[in-house]
């Protein structure tokens, strides 16, 4: 399985970090990185990305377009990225008119082991390639400033061979992170979930001089 999409449309400007660019000439702490206004009017264009979340590795291609003809020709060349002796090779997308043209229609037909899989309107949470973009934002994009779109590609194409290298699997609906505990209630270190259970009830019921409820 493949999920296929694209990022972008991406602009050759300063992409907000984490690092204080330009400190408070008072001295005084700030909470977030700032920065001059760059509205990146110097060459934009998208990245075209398949994705393996069985295995963890990505392509990605960049173009200045968002065709028929530049969704045609990325096609051909995960074709060529993907193992030639799969037999079957189900490819996850969204319903964009693009990637419905009757172009793309007769490239399946000539690759007939190929066979896309269209998710729900309003569910791109179903394509594992979503978060991978947040990713590769990170890696690529984030904290950095970009005087053409050649620049662009090549930082991506550097983020998506580091994480080719250091790649792991995706799985769908798995959380990572922190999660938060139970509240405490009545000033006890008891979870909220237990007084709200029904052994607590009972227990409450049972106390002297408490009155059912």
């Amino acid at each position: 399985m493949i999920c296929l999409d694209e990022m972008g449309p991406e602009s050759a400007k300063s992409h907000p970090g984490h690092q204080v660019i330009r400190p408070d000439p008072r001295g005084a702490r700030r909470m977030r990185a700032t920065q001059e206004i760059d509205y990146g009017r110097r060459g934009k264009g998208y990245v075209f990305g398949a994705f393996q979340p069985a295995t963890g590795e990505a392509f990605t291609a960049p173009y200045t377009g968002r065709t028929t003809a530049s969704w045609v020709d990325f096609l051909e060349r995960v074709d060529a990225w993907v193992d030639a002796e799969a037999d079957r090779v189900y490819a996850i997308l969204d319903n964009l008119s693009t990637h419905r043209a009757a172009d793309v229609l007769l490239w399946s037909l000539a690759h007939p082991r190929w066979e896309f899989v269209f998710q729900p309107t309003y569910a791109a949470y179903l394509n594992l390639i979503e978060p991978w973009w947040k990713v590769l934002r990170s890696l690529a994009l984030k904290g950095r400033r970009f005087d053409t779109w050649d620049d662009v590609c090549a930082a991506v194409a550097a983020a998506t061979s580091y994480w080719n290298d250091h790649r792991h699997p995706f799985v769908w609906g798995r959380r990572r992170g922190w999660r938060p505990h139970p509240r405490p209630c009545r000033a006890t270190s008891t979870p909220r979930s237990w007084w709200c259970s029904p052994t607590a009830r009972r227990v409450r019921v049972s106390l002297p001089g408490r009155r059912p409820g």
